[in-house]
Formats: structure tokens, sequence, C-alpha cells
């Protein structure tokens, strides 16, 4: 048997946590049996679960990317979750090392590992904001001290806007930040989808939700890829829109792999008409 994690004073380990349970998909070992029970009964639900938290963080590869190719050199990561293989800085700086990235997170496990596990290049920087993300003007305030708000950023709400359960509220967090990024940034979003297609089963994942809601979890929710699109408001959204993250811009044909019931696009913030 793998040896447990051992708990700090903050952490709460009788009831499961979203990154851990995240962190159980893919494989790591910041994770509680509390967590891997709630992980599988979704994995009872959603067979696919697992697969797609490894689409996920392969899209976010894909876009910190794209980001850095098209001139990013600046990212603000919301929602950090628990720290595995490439994460944004380490896919940033590989390509452009003089990257600066800030994680913002509001759980002290995860700033905690954050910290220890997340190192920037020398060129580069990586800082830590422990936030709700619901303070937008606080979570600005401090990245502010890292990052050129002048210059173009990168902002990536990956995972982490299906916490916040009201729309209005999720549009709201998101509009609020946009308004302080200058135009030529991006916008990346992944999202909990309960789209129903051919190979989607919107009602399996809407039981999934209630499961992980009824055993005291994190809040979570699922969208329709229309309500997901509505959060890239005031950006140019960029093809081949909110998909499957499976199918936004592989490295092969989009067709290969199946859809998984995780969407995200990318939006570009355009100059402003005045």
């Amino acid at each position: 048997m793998p040896e447990e994690p051992r708990p700090g004073p903050e952490i709460d380990t009788s009831m499961p946590h979203s990154a851990r349970v995240w962190d159980y998909w893919l494989g790591g070992k910041d994770n509680y049996p509390v967590d891997r029970e709630a992980g599988d009964a979704v994995l009872r639900l959603l067979p696919g679960i697992a697969a797609s938290a490894k689409h996920d963080r392969a899209f976010l590869g894909r876009a910190v990317r794209f980001l850095v190719a098209n001139g990013i050199r600046q990212f603000l990561d919301l929602g950090t979750g628990l720290p595995t293989v490439d994460n944004t800085h380490e896919v940033a700086q590989r390509v452009a090392p003089s990257s600066r990235i800030v994680y913002v997170d509001n759980d002290p496990l995860v700033l905690a590992h954050a910290r220890a596990l997340l190192t920037s290049t020398s060129e580069g920087t990586c800082d830590y904001i422990e936030a709700d993300i619901r303070d937008t003007d606080a979570v600005l305030s401090v990245a502010a001290q890292t990052l050129d708000f002048d210059r173009p950023i990168g902002l990536m709400l990956l995972g982490v806007l299906n916490h916040i359960l009201d729309d209005t509220e999720a549009q709201r967090i998101v509009a609020d930040l946009l308004r302080k990024l200058p135009p030529g940034s991006y916008l990346v979003i992944s999202h909990t989808c309960d789209a129903t297609t051919e190979e989607l089963d919107g009602e399996a994942m809407r039981r999934a939700v209630a499961e992980v809601m009824e055993r005291g979890g994190t809040p979570i929710c699922a969208r329709s890829p229309e309500q997901i699109e509505r959060l890239f408001a005031g950006t140019q959204l960029l093809d081949p829109g909110v998909v499957s993250c499976s199918r936004w811009r592989p490295d092969h044909s989009p067709w290969t792999d199946p859809e998984v019931p995780h969407f995200s696009g990318v939006g570009l913030l355009p100059a402003s008409d005045s």
C-alpha cells in the first residue's frame, strides 16, 4: 500500500476535495481514501472521467503553447489545482524561459504544494496568491505586483468556473478580470459539460455532479456548451470554438480522440473600438 500523504492542520480529510479527486484521476499521490471513494463513485457513473482529466491537462499544454507562439509571456492561472506534470509555467517556460506566471487558489493545501513544487526558471517568475476568484479586485491587485497589466496576459480558468454555481456570478467574474486586461490578451477556459451527443451522456454527468454534492465535496456544476460559450463574452472566440477539450486544436486529427465531458475554448481580447 502506498503511504498516505500526511495532512496538515488546515487540511480536512473527512470530506472529498475536488483538487485531490482530480489528482487521483490523474494518477497522483496527494489524495486520501475519502477522495478515492468519491472519485470511484463518479467513475461508476462516468467511466471515462479519468481519461477526460488527462485530456483536460493535455489541452492546457496545447493552449499555453499556442499563447506563447502568439507572443504571450505572462499568465494569470486561477484555480491552480494540485501540481502535476506540465503545469502552466513549465509549458510556457520550456519555450520562453522568461515567462512570468501567477497562480491563484483559495486552498491552503494547493498553495503549500505549489510553493514547494512549482519553481520557476531563473529567467522567469512564479508567484502564488491565496484568494477566492470571486474577489477579483484582490486577485488583480496582488497579481499586478508580478505581472505588467500594460502588456498582454493569458488568463487561465481551467476547471474552476464549474465551482461557481450561479451563471451570472461566473460571467461577472470573467468580465471583471477581462476589464483589467489589455488588448491582445487571451482567455482560456475549460469546464465540465453536460452536453448529450453521440459520444456523451449529459444525464450521467448530471448524476455524477449530484453524487459529488451529496458526498459533501466541493460544490460543482456542469454547463452546456452554449452556457460555456457565454463566458467568452467580450472576446473573439477562436476556432474551433467551444468543443470537447480533446478536440481543441489537437496535435493530430480532431476526430481521432473521443469527445470527453470537459469542454474548452480560447478567446482573444480585441482592441477597443473607441
